[in-house]
């Protein structure tokens, strides 16, 4: 998987030049595409949900004012009974001449209405049409229209839908009605006295109303309550009232004349409101947002095939405008090419003026490049030269023939097998000392040679010190430049252990983290001097006491002429403590191919390192 990831990757990054520009103008072009085509449906959803609200809006206006003109008929009805007939008349009369009155009254009317009654302030039935019986005790006095007849004498009252229950027309048949009630003066022998006027109208007449237009819908509907929410139309009245649905009346009789957005039982509309005069009544009209999207298929659908129309186009034309751009840099490129396969070729100069000043800036740049190889050269040299000096401190006369003075003097104690164990390190410490001429050796070649240079000195010193390695597995199979442990172990013990009485101690350390391995010289000696300290990696000019005289800046240049300068060396010291030096390399794995790139100079980035390690890892 990381593998064909790291193709894919690959893949794109020597992407041609024609292929990468068409490639950016179809992304820019589809991302132009789709946001023109996001706006587009956008601006034909607002312009589409605008309508459906305007259209719905004229429709209650409509609605609304064929229920005002309703009632306006019914408050009309119930003024011609009060001033033409009740204050004419009076009702203690014996030739009933406003019964006859209010006859004429409802058969003129009795389209829309159901009946028209007169009770005195005690409840008593005084008149009423279509002449019927009325129900044994039917306690006008506490049904609401009579109370709020009584309570706002000065008001007409519009009741909320319930069935006519006071007079017996011998049907049986329960009759839905809207009570229209008022307080009025009556006239009994001479004597005035409050009663109430009542005007059963039919409920059926708004009931047809509303029910039309609640057949043109595709999802939304509309209903009728009154202030107070309580519904007086609804096409799933019954439901409601039996507690199977429910309805928002409620909050929406609360809203003022105008259009919300809420959300009801988790889903989404729009709702109108619109006041019927004279009532109080709240017309509400309920939009679900699916029947706005379900408006706009149409539009998906067309929206969808101009943006395929526009995409066909945009190809054709993305191809000719990255031929024109790229044809230029294509011919700039052959002829770079042709240049570095040894020949002598003109370079392109050509296209547009970008192209030819990029042109001219590659030819002036092909006569820089002897004096860039001869500065490569120079600081091979200068890396192979330093890498030599560390090599001639490490087989100097002067340590050779200590070694050798050693060893004679313990075949002379009769020490015979101390003596062979220091020919024996000897060996191997210039065996990996030569490395048949390789710059670049394994940190287990490199722990090995530490080890004989150390087990040397420690027969040597007559094991005034000891010296320890905990270095971690993975370390050891990592690149690294040879002899760079050895002159820093030979300065902890000049500088740090020797002239100890006792107790010296010397640990080599070694560990990997974040795609790199930090190697660790510790030593527990005298010290080294704050000011000393950031002088030992700067100061070129330094005279060495002791030891080989390649230092810690030898070795520090070389990790970093052969890694890069984020690579080399860093120095902690603190007198009377100790002094620990840290060498930081990057985790290049060694391999036979790794160690030819490093020779060659190659440097390993971060990425290339990490990518390294881990196929490592997953290999193992």
């Amino acid at each position: 998987m990381k593998n064909r990831e790291y193709g894919f990757l690959e893949k794109i990054k020597h992407r041609g030049i024609q292929s990468t520009i068409m490639l950016a103008f179809s992304v820019i072009s589809i991302s132009i595409m789709l946001i023109f085509g996001i706006v587009l449906y956008a601006r034909f959803s607002i312009l589409s949900r605008h309508e459906i609200v305007q259209s719905t809006q004229k429709l209650m206006e409509q609605t609304r004012e064929g229920l005002e003109d309703y009632l306006i008929s019914m408050r009309q009805i119930s003024d011609a009974a009060y001033y033409h007939v009740i204050k004419e008349s009076d009702f203690s009369s014996q030739d009933r001449s406003f019964q006859k009155a209010l006859n004429l009254l409802y058969e003129a009317h009795k389209e829309k209405l159901r009946s028209i009654a007169v009770y005195n302030n005690h409840g008593s039935l005084l008149a009423a049409e279509p002449v019927a019986s009325q129900k044994e005790d039917p306690d006008v006095t506490r049904q609401d229209w009579y109370e709020q007849a009584m309570d706002e004498m000065e008001n007409m009252h519009f009741s909320t839908p319930h069935i006519q229950n006071l007079f017996d027309d011998g049907t049986f048949r329960y009759n839905w009605v809207i009570s229209l009630s008022r307080a009025v003066e009556l006239t009994l022998g001479g004597d005035s006295q409050p009663g109430v006027l009542l005007v059963d109208m039919d409920y059926s007449a708004i009931s047809r109303m509303l029910n039309q237009i609640n057949t043109l819908n595709n999802g939304q509907y509309f209903y009728l309550c009154d202030g107070d929410g309580e519904i007086i139309y609804h096409q799933q009245q019954i439901q409601i009232s039996d507690g199977l649905c429910r309805e928002n009346n409620t909050e929406a009789a609360a809203y003022k004349d105008g259009v919300y957005d809420e959300v009801f039982e988790g889903e989404r509309r729009k709702v109108l409101v619109n006041t019927v005069s004279y009532t109080g009544w709240k017309l509400i009209g309920v939009i679900p947002y699916s029947m706005f999207t379900h408006g706009m298929t149409d539009i998906r659908y067309f929206i969808v095939i101009l943006i395929l129309l526009m995409a066909m186009m945009l190809v054709v034309v993305n191809r000719v405008i990255s031929l024109r751009i790229s044809r230029p840099i294509l011919k700039l490129n052959s002829s770079v090419i042709e240049y570095e396969a040894g020949k002598k070729p003109q370079i392109y100069i050509g296209g547009s003026q970008e192209i030819r000043h990029l042109g001219y800036s590659i030819q002036d740049s092909y006569e820089k490049i002897e004096e860039l190889m001869k500065k490569i050269v120079w600081e091979q040299n200068e890396r192979r030269k330093s890498e030599l000096d560390a090599l001639q401190s490490q087989i100097n006369p002067h340590f050779l023939y200590n070694a050798l003075d050693s060893i004679i003097w313990t075949i002379e104690a009769q020490r015979n097998d101390d003596a062979a164990y220091m020919l024996s390190q000897l060996a191997k410490f210039f065996r990996i000392s030569l490395s048949k001429g390789r710059t670049v050796i394994s940190v287990r070649d490199e722990l090995q040679h530490a080890r004989s240079y150390m087990n040397i000195q420690k027969v040597r010193c007559r094991d005034s010190f000891s010296v320890s390695f905990d270095v971690e597995p993975a370390v050891e199979s990592c690149c690294t430049v040879k002899l760079i442990l050895q002159p820093i172990l030979e300065n902890a013990i000049n500088y740090g252990v020797r002239g100890m009485d006792e107790g010296g101690e010397i640990e080599v350390c070694g560990k990997l983290q974040n795609g790199e391995i930090v190697l660790a010289v510790k030593d527990n000696g005298f010290g080294i001097p704050e000011e000393e300290v950031g002088l030992l990696l700067t100061d070129s000019s330094r005279v060495h006491k002791h030891g080989s005289g390649v230092g810690l800046l030898n070795v520090n240049n070389r990790i970093q002429i052969l890694f890069g300068r984020e690579y080399g060396l860093r120095i902690e010291s603190e007198p009377d403590v100790g002094t620990t030096v840290y060498i930081c390399l990057p985790a290049v794995p060694y391999t036979e191919e790794n160690r030819k790139l490093l020779e060659e100079g190659h440097m390993f980035n971060r990425t290339e390192v990490i990518m390294q390690t881990r196929e490592n890892e997953d290999e193992k």
